[in-house]
């Protein structure tokens, strides 16, 4: 499946691959954007066969942020009001998805972009990429982007980032925690592959009680997180997948899990 502004491909083990299509204005979170991704995050929610996402781009950037031209076009609060709600919204679909979703990050990613591959659960970058929260350098702070940067990087990096608008390059990401891994422009699928592997060899059950339960935990209180975290694994270990895995090492075997793979 495909549409103008995202491409959408899922092969049989589950791996979508979405990928930003409007390397023209390299792929900005113009309306059309976010509505496209909107989109897809939708279909891949109620797709049950879909085991993780990789979210990447065409071109040489990842995207740059909000379409400027856009936003001022209609300097008008209602409109910003709405603007800034609907990426919100994109942004925390990803998070709300049952299946791990993968940046790919070919090129440079400011603003909204570096919000983002922030808000991915993980982040693989090519040497050749650099991120920024540039928005400053214009008169305008990143405060959305500040969300999920401030859940990634520690606070007096992630203020220098916001504060002074600069870039960082991908190691500088990489130490960071911005991303989790580096590979040469060459080898960025391939690092992807890696991580892409180990999910689908994991109960898809097991990884989205997992990653429900690791997001709503960071907002909690430790009394209260350890309280959801020990109810999630009770529930978990109710599972088919996590009583053949757990009789599985009792017995010194390999797993048999039917849900591994579609």
């Amino acid at each position: 499946m495909s549409n103008d502004a995202v491409t959408h491909e899922q092969n049989a083990d589950g791996v979508v691959r979405l990928t930003m299509n409007r390397p023209g204005n390299f792929n900005a979170l113009s309306e059309e954007m976010l509505s496209a991704l909107q989109s897809a995050f939708d279909v891949i929610a109620k797709d049950e066969s879909a085991r993780v996402v990789v979210l990447g781009a065409n071109g040489k950037a990842f995207c740059p942020g909000h379409n400027l031209k856009e936003m001022i076009a209609q300097p008008e609060l209602a409109y910003y009001q709405k603007l800034f709600a609907q990426c919100s919204q994109m942004m925390l679909s990803i998070q709300k998805l049952p299946v791990p979703v993968i940046a790919r990050v070919q090129g440079i990613a400011t603003a909204a972009g570096c919000q983002l591959v922030a808000q991915c659960d993980l982040a693989v970058a090519s040497t050749q990429a650099s991120f920024a929260v540039s928005g400053v350098n214009f008169g305008l702070f990143c405060s959305t982007p500040s969300v999920p940067l401030l859940r990634n990087v520690a606070a007096k990096p992630a203020m220098e980032m916001l504060l002074t608008g600069g870039f960082i390059n991908a190691q500088q990401a990489l130490e960071r925690n911005l991303v989790n891994r580096v590979a040469e422009p060459d080898q960025l699928d391939a690092e992807i592959e890696k991580l892409v592997v180990s999910i689908l060899d994991k109960p898809r059950i097991a990884i989205a009680m997992g990653k429900e339960l690791f997001y709503r935990q960071r907002e909690m209180g430790l009394e209260a997180a350890y309280q959801l975290a020990g109810q999630t694994m009770a529930v978990n270990m109710m599972d088919d997948s996590a009583q053949e895995g757990v009789r599985a090492f009792t017995e010194k075997r390999s797993p048999s899990w039917k849900q591994a793979r579609p």
